[in-house]
């Protein structure tokens, strides 16, 4: 995080620090030490995707903004209805595709490669796109579409191309993406570790009587005091059973289950945690399936180790909570959802851990670990940490819950 764009945080966060709960006021930025993704980083990240290419016969990539786009350059640009994006030869420089209009401030942001072509209002952006894969000789080979490249986009370079094969670039975007170095993953580790310290200083603030929207909102001022952007779902009662909340309005009771979701971001990698607790004192039934859930989330880590198929990890875990007696598959009571998601960039990336996912876990893949458990008109229980593949086996990111008593161990 730049210092332009961590002062402008603490701005933001000064008004919502005047209303604050001591444990909310009480918080200092974390970002000390921080490290950004260098260039030579960006640079190698480029080099792997052009070898990817070529394993995969794809002459050249084309993206939009977005995270892929960051994720090679560097360059950060909102998606609207005039075509701005990238191609990436597998030889050759690459290439920008511009608004003319936008062409001065394209140029301050834009860190890697001189070819900037600009097209004016009554231009086509497609034929600018079309003009680089002719000139980098990619036009009659396989074109690579990024896969958050909008339709619209897509169809206007086809057309210009009309005998062009075109294909899904992930390939090349999730082989780079989906194995993090060690900067990605310091940079998750420190995210991660900003929310468990938003979390408890949220989770400090629990009244009778408080809405799940003042939860929410002591939470998101926390993580404005620790000096990031977060966000955070809050779910109190028989609403836990929702895996992502209800739009219905909630007070706190004594002995509600209280359930918390979602992460923050540290120059552009995210995290994501769950934690949920019992406000005072917990029931016998929700102590026992708080410790089921503990057991099926610990069965899903055992089972991440490098050469293990994703969807190998989703069943441990699933086991654990069918052989109860719930499910099975995603029959509620039990877990509706798959068992984990990839992270970085964005929340949820590749890889994905589900039945029917045989891609091998590889050191450097970071995923989260959260088999929810679903009793609709009761309450719900998930337990949410990340970890990351070593070459020994995995290793959270987060410490996880210890007990229903204790969220963060």
């Amino acid at each position: 995080m730049r210092p332009n764009r961590r002062t402008f945080l603490a701005a933001a966060a000064a008004p919502l620090m005047a209303q604050a709960p001591d444990p909310i006021r009480n918080l200092r930025p974390m970002l000390s030490g921080i490290e950004p993704i260098t260039d030579d980083e960006r640079r190698s990240r480029l080099e792997k995707a052009r070898r990817l290419m070529r394993e995969s016969k794809i002459a050249a990539i084309f993206l939009e903004g977005g995270s892929s786009l960051y994720y090679f350059t560097g360059t950060r640009w909102g998606l609207s209805e005039r075509t701005f994006g990238l191609v990436l030869p597998a030889e050759g420089e690459l290439a920008w595709v511009v608004p003319a209009f936008e062409e001065a401030r394209a140029r301050e942001v834009i860190r890697f490669g001189a070819d900037i072509r600009t097209w004016e209002e009554d231009e086509s952006p497609y034929r600018r796109i079309a003009g680089i894969l002719k000139d980098r000789r990619a036009a009659s080979g396989r074109i690579g579409m990024e896969e958050r490249v909008r339709f619209f986009v897509f169809d206007g370079v086809r057309k210009e191309l009309p005998g062009a094969e075109f294909v899904s670039a992930d390939p090349v975007t999730a082989g780079c993406r989906m194995i993090k170095s060690a900067a990605e993953i310091r940079l998750i580790g420190r995210a991660n570790d900003i929310t468990v310290q938003a979390y408890r200083a949220g989770l400090a603030t629990l009244h009778e009587g408080m809405t799940n929207a003042d939860l929410r909102n002591n939470i998101t001022a926390a993580y404005a005091a620790l000096g990031v952007r977060g966000e955070v779902s809050v779910s109190f009662g028989k609403f836990t059973a929702y895996p992502h909340g209800s739009i219905q309005p909630q007070r706190l009771r004594s002995g509600d289950v209280v359930l918390i979701d979602d992460g923050c971001i540290v120059e552009g990698y995210q995290s994501d945690i769950t934690r949920t607790i019992v406000f005072g004192t917990p029931t016998d039934r929700q102590r026992r399936i708080w410790d089921l859930e503990h057991k099926a989330q610990a069965a899903a880590f055992a089972a991440a180790k490098p050469g293990a198929t994703c969807e190998s990890v989703d069943a441990a875990a699933r086991k654990v909570i069918t052989d109860f007696g719930f499910g099975p598959r995603y029959k509620v009571p039990g877990l509706p959802h798959r068992t984990g998601h990839g992270i970085g960039l964005d929340g949820h990336e590749w890889p994905y851990l589900v039945a029917g996912n045989k891609m091998r876990l590889e050191p450097g893949m970071c995923v989260s670990d959260e088999p929810t458990i679903a009793i609709y008109g009761e309450f719900g229980i998930r337990l949410e940490d990340c970890l990351y593949i070593t070459e020994d086996g995995a290793r959270m990111f987060s410490r996880p819950s210890q007990s229903i008593e204790q969220p963060f161990g």
